[in-house]
């Protein structure tokens, strides 16, 4: 009952100060806000980050031939190094008993299509039937081709997201027809939207990893020439994926050795692991939180900077009434409790408003910026601890200052 009373006093003092009140309040509004505004933007990095990761396969290893700038120094490579051939592939497959599965790839851009896409062609990926299994990859209609379309080289087909809606429209695609460079392709499935964005990079442009056609790598070889195949390794890339529990940091260094044994200690090719690229983000990530949260921390600091202000304000104007309370039996813990009261629901007002400030930023964030923002409940209840822990800390001095105000010189203060 002494607590309700204390702070339905509190209640009445600060409505008598409404805009003080309010001004006072708008730097604990600001700092709550800001606190989950940016821990939001690094939780949505954090999750898009795992995704990527994800998309990538934690238990593969991805190696990528290095494209040649120009003839010469193709011919330069080419005397100590073959580039990256289907011999790498088996040489690693002989060696490493920890591949579960491997697929190899091969790529062109189609010089004809056929509908006409309407946006940029795509891609063609050649690969295994394993590159689906490597990549955990998730379908809209149908589904990857098998080994027996790879060994039989059948004319058949997958799309991206982004290729279907290109070449074919909104409307299903399975079943029908696709003429890529003069060669018909049965559509026997569509993929799930992916991310965009990829970590890895060849020939330093990230593809668009939704507007791809992939095609069994027989069907690839058999049936299409690329007529820039001349500046390019016999492979684009060799995926990989390990056997569950294989240390993938380790096996990439076997992988890394006995590809430099082949190609002569030649800088061709490039080996990704993506389960050292999440360790790595994560790191980076939680860096990037820490300092975030700590520059919006400082708009914390300076609303309990301001409660404290206000409240050591609202002592001298009211020295009087202290000393009337402290000459009718108030003691001094009842004049320090209400005046801490009165700090706590300054700063449990602002946690409050801030929260909604907080949801709002993340909000318009994500719209403005486009990225991605996830209020967690954490956030929310880590700045708003932290808001009233503020109040608190800040409204003690100005309490205890006005518990030890002598009562007969309180009622002679003017």
């Amino acid at each position: 009952m002494m607590i309700l009373s204390d702070f339905n006093q509190a209640f009445t003092n600060l409505r008598a100060q409404k805009t003080r009140t309010l001004l006072t309040t708008l730097g604990i509004v600001f700092g709550v806000g800001s606190v989950i505004a940016m821990m939001a933007i690094g939780s949505g990095a954090r999750e898009q980050s795992l995704r990527f990761i994800e998309q990538l396969g934690v238990r593969n290893i991805l190696i990528d031939s290095v494209p040649a700038t120009s003839s010469q120094e193709l011919q330069q490579r080419r005397q100590s190094s073959p580039g990256l051939t289907r011999r790498d592939a088996r040489v690693l497959q002989t060696n490493i008993d920890a591949i579960e599965i491997m697929s190899v790839r091969k790529t062109m851009r189609p010089a004809a299509l056929l509908p006409k896409p309407a946006q940029d062609p795509p891609e063609m990926y050649g690969v295994d039937a394993g590159y689906s299994v490597i990549h955990s990859f998730a379908f809209a209609e149908g589904g990857f081709f098998d080994d027996w379309a790879n060994q039989t080289s059948a004319a058949v087909a997958v799309l991206g997201e982004s290729a279907k809606v290109g070449l074919l429209g909104y409307e299903p695609a399975v079943g029908r027809f696709i003429k890529v460079d003069g060669t018909w392709l049965e559509v026997i499935g569509v993929l799930e939207e992916q991310l965009a964005e990829n970590p890895r990079r060849e020939g330093g442009a990230t593809p668009d990893v939704n507007n791809v056609i992939y095609i069994p790598i027989n069907t690839f070889e058999y049936r299409f020439y690329d007529p820039g195949a001349g500046l390019k390794d016999e492979l684009v890339g060799i995926e990989l994926r390990l056997d569950e529990g294989a240390d993938s940091v380790e096996v990439a260094k076997v992988v890394t050795a006995v590809l430099d044994s082949t190609h002569r200690g030649t800088a061709d090719f490039t080996v990704t692991i993506p389960a050292a690229l999440l360790a790595q983000q994560q790191r980076t990530q939680t860096i990037f939180t820490y300092v975030m949260v700590a520059i919006a921390a400082i708009s914390l600091l300076v609303g309990g900077i301001g409660i404290m202000n206000i409240v050591l304000a609202t002592v001298l104007e009211r020295t009087r009434e202290i000393g009337v309370r402290r000459s009718v039996g108030a003691r001094r813990l009842d004049i320090a409790r209400q005046f801490v009261s009165e700090s706590v629901l300054i700063s449990a007002g602002g946690g409050l408003l801030g929260i909604a400030f907080g949801f709002l930023l993340a909000w318009l964030i994500a719209r403005t910026a486009e990225w991605t923002t996830i209020v967690t409940t954490a956030s929310v209840l880590l700045a708003f601890g932290v808001s009233v822990t503020v109040g608190v800390l800040f409204g003690v001095y100005p309490a205890l200052k006005a518990s030890r105000i002598d009562p007969i010189d309180a009622l002679r203060y003017e």
